[in-house]
């Protein structure tokens, strides 16, 4: 499970990296496609959360409720894509997709500028539509454009990257949110949709893995046949359970914190951009950190590790929360962060994020490496559609959940139990060197 191979840990190295030919289109063009997606997402669960026409429990079950319809996509169609994948080119593929994002960016600016949630809410489905076809391609092209001993720190940048456009994305979302600058936003999204198909028009041809294999359109029977067939292989099936596990946590929190903020700490909508910044400067330090701590080779032995972090930090977290505060004033960014109570809850989902990118960074890499070329696409489709069924469950159950009255806290405590049993588990795969 541990295949050998070292790779530079110093910042000189990252930076080679992403400033290199072979990495840096890449990476510019999943990273300004995660901000667009998240600026959109995050506007709307912001308009949704800080309504003065919804009650807090409205707005805790409608918040899920968006993320479950980004995600359906990924269930749906992500077996096709790993399948066309291993067929076509992958850059060229991932050409055609960015170049499709632009119309619906489009679209998407003209729902922020006329501050429409419906709008928002339909274009969040077709936009899923896209990340699931371009998710295998991203991940699936790293090995043909990077050594094995740069692979975990190329994960480890997607990763980190892909956190801080979530930050930077949500930032944006607030300001369409609030309604400020909503026309800059509106045509920021266009322009970084066109820089994306710019970068990767730069991304560099690897050929088809698989040109005989063709795609299946038929959905059910080509997401039957990729789970099956990655099913049979033990370590890239146990890395995607390990990711599906991680997503369904993030999930949890990342759907949660605007009402957690809102209605559990009584704080303003910049607060909740707090957060999110404290969370994906948490992912990026994990990350890095986890390619320093296994010297660049390829290995799980952090993964219990970062779990067991999760879960501590998360059970320190449910102690830390306040009871739901009662009607009043909005507290802004000073009077929050004027309350030492909250520097402990802000040190949690720090110590929460880093983890997570200790945890998931190997298994992410394990998956690229244990399986074959021609069949890697479908194994990281595969990941995506067993990734987007836990986050759809994780949707659906804290929907539930919070209707039969548990609170916020209340599903962090239970996220973070759960993550204690990934963590055990983890240990004895390693044990029995299974």
């Amino acid at each position: 499970m541990t295949p050998p191979g070292s790779a530079p840990t110093d910042p000189r190295g990252a930076l080679a990296l992403l400033m290199s030919r072979r990495f840096g289109p890449l990476f510019a063009t999943q990273f300004l496609s995660a901000f667009n997606d998240n600026a959109v997402r995050n506007a709307l669960v912001l308009m949704i959360a800080y309504s003065g026409n919804i009650d807090a429990l409205s707005a805790q079950i409608l918040i899920p409720l968006a993320g479950g319809i980004f995600m359906l996509p990924f269930f749906l169609c992500s077996a096709t894509a790993g399948q066309l994948a291993d067929a076509r080119d992958k850059a060229w593929l991932i050409r055609w997709i960015k170049l499709l994002e632009i119309p619906v960016m489009l679209a998407a600016a003209a729902g922020v500028l006329a501050g429409s949630a419906s709008v928002l809410l339909a274009l969040l489905f077709a936009m899923g539509i896209q990340a699931a076809f371009f998710g295998p391609l991203k991940y699936a092209i790293l090995p043909d454009l990077l050594a094995l001993d740069e692979l975990l720190l190329g994960n480890a940048l997607v990763e980190a990257g892909t956190f801080l456009a979530i930050l930077l994305g949500t930032i944006a979302g607030v300001l369409i949110a609030t309604r400020h600058g909503a026309a800059v936003v509106a045509a920021l999204i266009v322009v970084v949709a066109l820089a994306a198909w710019t970068a990767s028009l730069a991304i560099r041809q690897t050929g088809a893995a698989a040109p005989d294999a063709g795609a299946r359109w038929n959905l059910v029977a080509a997401t039957a046949q990729i789970i099956r067939q990655t099913a049979s292989d033990v370590v890239p099936f146990r890395s995607i359970l390990g990711i599906s596990w991680f997503w369904l946590a993030g999930a949890t929190y990342l759907s949660q914190f605007p009402g957690y903020v809102r209605f559990t700490l009584g704080a303003e909508e910049v607060v909740v951009t707090l957060f999110l910044t404290v969370f994906s400067l948490g992912i990026a330090f994990g990350s890095v950190l986890c390619n320093r701590l296994l010297g660049g080779k390829v290995s799980a032995r952090t993964v219990p590790w970062g779990a067991l972090g999760i879960g501590l930090f998360s059970i320190d977290l449910w102690l830390a929360s306040p009871n739901p505060t009662a009607a009043g004033a909005l507290a802004g960014l000073g009077a929050f962060l004027a309350d030492p109570g909250h520097w402990h809850i802000l040190a949690d989902l720090f110590g929460i994020a880093a983890s997570g990118g200790v945890f998931v960074v190997p298994l992410y890499t394990l998956l690229q490496t244990a399986t074959r070329r021609e069949r890697r696409a479908q194994a990281i489709a595969a990941n995506n559609v067993v990734n987007a069924a836990a986050m759809v469950v994780a949707s659906v159950a804290t929907m539930g959940l919070i209707a039969a009255g548990v609170s916020v806290p209340g599903l962090f405590l239970l996220t973070g139990s759960g993550t204690l049993v990934v963590a055990l588990l983890m240990w004895r795969g390693l044990a029995s060197g299974r």
